[in-house]
């Protein structure tokens, strides 16, 4: 169970990841297998069995004209067997006198030819022989040890191997070629859907528009598509639903928070003071509430250089401004002012709780991190996935005398992941709580 498992992970690591890789892999590896298995079959049966054929009628031929010459050997023996061979056997026959057989041989691309004109020779010949492939393009080069030197025999090359094979071959590959054409261009046809729903999902995700796109494609990608639309104008719906609602008991509660505040203003009572600070909490907890309602604008995704944003947000900061350290040429697309609004909340959320402040920026493995470090009593480990949630203070030191209704780092997570990218707490080196957002680039 253990090697089948590890098997599997083998097979896995090495499968491709796409579904076009995939699915071109279901279609090309039995067509592959199928043109392997059917150019076995054609070499081991048909175009080797042919070959031999052929081989063995040359070797045989000239077993027989070397037979002739030696019963009147002599150069004019050899010239006879010439003009009797070469116009109806096409085979040329020439003496090479007092030489011997050549001593390098060159073999051929297809090994197989030349074991099977060997082998023909060998049982048809007793004498030496030698022989070339590989040196004319259309001949075959054999040359038989004789007594007087060597007689040379040039051959045509489709006496000794079939043709036919070589031919089979081109088609088999051209017939490949073209299925494979075939098939990517189908893959790619039916893989296109696919893709255009994965970047509309990923741009809602990220809180950009999905354009004009329809569901298309095969019936299962279509209803997919469906779906999707579906289920964004249900998300939609839900966050003006919500919007609508928070909007509208923050604006109802105003107005009488409004008059109360201008009658205790216009009090002269001195035990109004507790009452004037209770109103003023109020306002900021609507306004908490207003800002939470809002979520994320409709304003243009465009490139921004979040190095200049940080500058400008560390410039309007009170004093003492917080350490700002960043690397030069950070632009990414986001929505400017949401992005803004994100982080103006994580350095005040960062200066209400500590004294010293720093903010680190910089590229990481094509993700753009910015870190916001704060020297304060920081938020326990076990405590920190509860901070980010709307409506949630602490009871730690960390909130106590703060105003706020605990939706700062709410707010700023979720403009955060509209943009496709996180919020993460952790400790920071400075003592406090460290505030570290990643974004894509």
């Amino acid at each position: 169970m253990a090697r089948s498992g590890r098997n599997r992970s083998w097979l896995k690591r090495y499968l491709p990841k796409s579904l076009f890789g995939r699915a071109l892999l279901i279609i090309m590896l039995p067509i592959a297998l199928m043109q392997i298995i059917v150019a076995y079959i054609f070499f081991d049966a048909h175009w080797q069995t042919v070959t031999a054929s052929l081989s063995n009628s040359v070797a045989a031929d000239i077993s027989v004209a070397v037979k002739l010459y030696e019963q009147e050997p002599g150069p004019d023996r050899s010239a006879r067997l010439d003009d009797m061979l070469r116009p109806n056997m096409q085979l040329s026959v020439a003496l090479d006198a007092n030489k011997n057989l050549p001593s390098s041989t060159r073999n051929a691309f297809f090994s197989s030819l030349d074991k099977t004109l060997r082998r023909a020779l060998m049982t048809n010949l007793t004498n030496e022989f030698w022989f070339d492939t590989t040196r004319y393009p259309n001949h075959i080069d054999i040359r038989v040890k004789v007594q007087e030197g060597v007689l040379r025999f040039i051959v045509p090359r489709e006496r000794v191997f079939a043709p036919t094979g070589f031919i089979f071959l081109f088609w088999l590959v051209m017939a490949t070629v073209l299925l494979s054409l075939v098939s990517i261009l189908f893959i790619l046809n039916q893989a296109r859907p696919i893709v255009k729903l994965a970047r509309a999902t990923e741009d809602f995700g990220k809180g950009r528009s999905i354009g004009k796109f329809k569901p298309s494609g095969a019936t299962e990608v279509r209803q997919a598509g469906r779906a999707f639309l579906q289920m964004r104008d249900r998300i939609l719906r839900h966050i003006q639903q919500r919007t609508a609602f928070l909007a509208g008991v923050s604006h109802d509660l105003r107005t009488p928070l409004t008059r109360l505040k201008l009658h205790l203003a216009l009090s002269d009572d001195p035990d109004t003071k507790a009452a004037q600070k209770d109103v003023q909490d109020m306002e900021t907890m609507l306004d908490g509430y207003l800002d939470f309602a809002r979520g994320i604008s409709q304003d243009e995704v465009k490139p921004t250089d979040m190095s200049e944003l940080l500058r400008k947000l560390v410039k309007d900061d009170e004093a003492p401004q917080p350490k700002l350290v960043t690397e030069t040429d950070l632009v990414i697309r986001v929505r400017p002012m949401d992005m803004k609004r994100a982080l103006s909340n994580l350095i005040n959320n960062a200066r209400s709780y500590g004294s010293q402040v720093e903010i680190n920026a910089q590229k990481q493995d094509r993700r753009l991190i910015i870190s916001i470090d704060d020297d304060g009593p920081g938020i326990s480990e076990a405590k920190r996935g509860e901070a980010i949630k709307p409506f949630v203070r602490l009871d730690e030191s960390r909130n106590q005398n703060v105003k706020g209704v605990g939706l700062g780092l709410s707010i700023a997570s979720d403009i955060i992941q509209a943009h496709g990218g996180q919020l993460t707490l952790d400790d920071s080196p400075l003592g406090g709580l460290r505030c570290k957002v990643s974004l894509p680039i």
